[in-house]
């Protein structure tokens, strides 16, 4: 039985960022769908002894269509979520630290370049999706986006370490159609602290 992950600050302690109603129904509506959604699908596949990432990374295992939709959709809203609520907390960290900062550094030139690439991503992510910094088996950086409830789990071998939402119900009620602005807002409460236990996690695989 898959669950929600459980959130480490109130709904409204990331405002003025990101405000509460949003918060309230991101959490308690959205996310608790996919959660409940995922949980009816793998139960019928008899698939609950599976951890999530592995139910993601081997979708083309699952040979009945609606349940393998079923999981591709709702078990990625499920994972993406508790990656996104985690990676926020009240003011945020601002700027990644340790041996991140330093790959980051590496890879982008700098952490405003990666801000910048990831804010891209997101902004022109047709539709709703995701925008994502992840980790490859190699250990390298890069950046993607994919739509929906898709993440880089599912058709390649990275590791997701932050993932920025850019489905309307993540911004709309207080951004409207001023996404940009949005992604802008959710740098302030990025929990880079989190981001770099991510990171440290992914490296052990």
């Amino acid at each position: 039985m898959f669950k929600q992950v459980e959130l480490e600050y109130a709904y409204n302690a990331l405002e003025p960022y990101i405000d509460a109603l949003t918060m309230e129904t991101h959490y308690e509506k959205h996310h608790k769908a996919y959660t409940n959604n995922l949980n009816g699908a793998v139960e019928k596949l008899n698939l609950d002894n599976k951890s999530i990432e592995e139910l993601l990374s081997t979708l083309d295992t699952i040979q009945d269509e609606a349940l393998r939709k079923a999981v591709r959709n709702n078990g990625g809203g499920f994972y993406n979520h508790n990656l996104y609520f985690k990676s926020m907390k009240p003011n945020g960290s601002k700027t990644p630290t340790g041996e991140l900062k330093d790959l980051i550094d590496e890879t982008f030139g700098s952490y405003d370049n990666l801000k910048d690439e990831l804010s891209k991503l997101g902004a022109n992510q047709f539709g709703s999706g995701w925008a994502w910094l992840s980790l490859t088996p190699d250990n390298k950086l890069v950046t993607s986006s994919t739509p929906n409830q898709d993440n880089p789990l599912m058709d390649s071998s990275n590791t997701p370490l932050l993932g920025i939402d850019v489905w309307e119900h993540a911004y709309y009620l207080k951004y409207k159609n001023l996404r940009g602005d949005y992604i802008n807002a959710f740098f302030e409460v990025v929990n880079w602290d989190e981001i770099l236990k991510n990171y440290k996690e992914a490296l052990k695989k």
